[in-house]
């Protein structure tokens, strides 16, 4: 405000102080009502108290000093008229304090800024920075957070793996992916006769539909019954940004568990089958019957005893357990989550048994994610389905990122489907015409390395394949491939599972031309320098250095296509672990030959008793099979 104006303003002000201290005589001498006043505030102009910052920069430091000293006096007179009840000197006295306000923020402001000028720029551009190194700011600002500063750095490995992970929900449902291959007509046919099957499967009662609940992992069934909230979890802790979780079975379940373990311990599959008719969630006996199905040759049902499993599973999920982005971990170690897995487990091998490798994927990469201990394997199952589903920028990022206590690259897996995968990779670049990385070695140069570092692969798929063309014999008989073992028993336990499970793939021409080009190429290197073979042999030695199988837990059945099957009058008493898989270890753990029944003498008895007698099933005569050798794979089909 400028001091010309100040002075009206105060000059107005003490003429208002006057007009209400002297009494009006002139009104009452002409004895007129004189009316009301018009306002004091009135004569001034609330539009020129407004000052630009133009005024404000061309006052003098010795009109400031006036400016505030008449502030002052004009506080003082505020004081004075709001004992008076002067509203407008209130109002313009209100004006000033506001103003003198801005003053001091345009002052802390301007101060604020020369306080910044005075610093050097590279402080002042690292602090705006947005690539800040929170190791130099922690130790700056407080030297006792660095290390949980450093914590979050490593963790962020982590939440590149869990992006890794992170499961897609629109690629889990199986019938998208069959409506995508084999068209949406074909697939609504096969649900209506599938529907009509279900439906007369259903026994001792009518069918009641109602709404299930909407799952991501298997869509419910019709037929199936209603979620009895038999299971529930609980959160057990945070830790690396990881939330721990486990299953919780409440007092009902545990009595079912215990008439489980009792039908078990007695192989009674029927006291099993009428636990699921008073639990039909009961994990453990929906993963029996699964196994029972399975082997029955019955696919069908054994997909959905598996499929049931899973929806309750579901169904028991913590609202904060987000198992698809990654980031939740269920311990096998917790005997509850072990049914979890198992299942997982055995719902990726039944899609991808389906030709459903998207949706298989997803799952795999949810079973990888669920423990980072990878109990079940799925570290040797998910090249396989990257392959399959042709996610190949998928699986070169994944093994870049991976953390694990060894490169994957030394897989026996990763190193033969990295080279696979990068051949595809190099045919999608040359059809749209674009440049090659030139810093990522070709397709030739991984498999040669996958070669050298495994050999006995080869062979192994020459076997499995089968190749029988002429020249694969001529390279087989070079030394540095004829090998049957390679004498570390956790390398050849691998090599085992990668030649079972991915066998198929080198089944296609022109894999199996890359394949003899490459092997041809290593005899000749190995022609020109044999200590490239030793190198690659301490290499070996070096990651798999254990004397002992340390995967020796993964079956290989686990990892083939071929499913064992019997007759199910050979299954009668199938009650046993489930990570079982031959049919004669089944029959003889289910008939063992020193628990047969005894046979019965028909030497001098009545013969119409005895045909009586042959007809109940409990009853065993005997027969020539019975003597000799390999009895105990024999097994009687009237055995209960």
């Amino acid at each position: 405000m400028s001091a010309r104006l100040l002075k009206k303003v105060l000059k107005e002000q003490e003429e208002l102080q006057q007009h209400h201290s002297q009494p009006s005589t002139t009104d009452d001498e002409d004895g007129q009502d004189p009316g009301p006043s018009p306002p004091a505030a009135s004569s001034i102009n609330p539009f020129d108290l407004l000052i630009d910052d133009e005024d404000d920069s061309q006052i003098n430091p010795q009109q400031d000093d006036e400016q505030e000293a008449a502030e002052e006096v004009s506080v003082n007179m505020h004081k004075e008229f709001v004992r008076n009840g002067t509203k407008s000197a209130s109002s313009t006295s209100n004006k000033k304090l506001k103003k003198k306000k801005k003053k001091k923020e345009r002052e802390n402001s301007s101060s604020t800024t020369n306080k910044i000028l005075d610093k050097p720029l590279d402080v002042i551009l690292e602090s705006l920075s947005l690539d800040v190194n929170p190791f130099a700011l922690s130790r700056q600002q407080d030297p006792e957070k660095a290390k949980d500063v450093v914590e979050e750095e490593r963790n962020r490995g982590k939440q590149c793996l869990t992006s890794l992970l992170e499961v897609d929900p629109k690629y889990l449902n199986a019938g998208n992916e069959l409506r995508r291959i084999f068209g949406s007509k074909v697939v609504k046919s096969f649900e209506k006769n599938n529907q009509a099957s279900s439906s007369r499967q259903i026994r001792g009662g009518r069918r009641v539909n109602h709404l299930s609940r909407k799952t991501y992992l298997v869509s419910p069934s019709d037929h199936w019954p209603r979620w009895d909230g038999s299971l529930s979890m609980e959160f057990l802790e945070t830790k690396n940004g990881y939330h721990y979780f486990r299953y919780v079975h409440p007092p009902s379940y545990v009595e079912a568990q215990k008439a489980f373990e009792a039908a078990k311990s007695i192989h009674d599959l029927n006291g099993i089958a009428s636990i699921l008719l008073h639990h039909p969630y009961h994990l453990d006996s929906l993963i029996t019957m699964a196994e029972y199905f399975k082997f029955a040759g019955d696919h069908e049902m054994s997909s959905d005893a598996v499929a049931k499993s899973l929806y309750a599973l579901e169904c028991a999920w913590h609202p904060m357990f987000t198992a698809l982005q990654g980031n939740c971990q269920l311990k096998i170690s917790h005997e509850t989550n072990k049914p979890m897995f198992t299942s997982l487990f055995t719902h990726v091998k039944n899609l991808d048994r389906r030709g459903c490798h998207r949706s298989a994927l997803e799952v795999c990469k949810l079973l990888l994610s669920l423990d980072s201990d990878d109990p079940m394997g799925a570290l040797f199952f998910i090249d396989y389905l990257s392959l399959r589903a042709e996610e190949y920028s998928w699986l070169e990022r994944f093994a870049e990122s991976y953390k694990n206590d060894t490169s994957l690259w030394l897989f026996p897996n990763f190193s033969f489907s990295l080279s696979v995968c990068r051949y595809y990779l190099e045919r999608e670049e040359d059809s749209k015409n674009d440049n090659l990385d030139a810093t990522r070695a070709n397709s030739t140069d991984l498999l040669k390395q996958a070669l050298m570092l495994h050999p006995l692969v080869l062979k192994r798929l020459v076997e499995k394949v089968p190749l029988k063309e002429q020249f694969w014999v001529h390279i087989l008989k070079n030394s540095f491939f004829s090998s049957d073992q390679t004498g570390i028993p956790s390398l050849d336990h691998l090599i085992n599972l990668y030649v079972e499970r991915n066998y198929l793939i080198w089944r296609i021409p022109d894999l199996q031309k890359l394949l003899k080009e490459t092997a041809q190429l290593v005899i000749e290197v190995l022609e020109t320098d044999r200590n490239d073979a030793k190198d690659w042999a301490c290499v070996r030695k070096e990651a798999f250095s254990c004397e002992k199988n340390e995967y020796a837990h993964l079956l290989v059945s686990d990892f083939s296509d071929s499913v064992s099957s019997a007759p199910p009058e050979a299954l009668q008493d199938f009650v046993v672990d489930p990570r079982m898989r031959d049919v004669q270890n089944i029959i003889q753990h289910a008939n063992p030959p020193n628990q047969r029944h005894p046979t019965r003498e028909i030497a001098n008895r009545s013969a119409l008793a005895v045909l009586f007698e042959s007809m109940l099933p409990w009853v065993n005569y005997g027969d020539e099979r019975d003597i000799g050798v390999d009895e105990g794979n024999q097994f009687d089909e009237h055995d209960h």
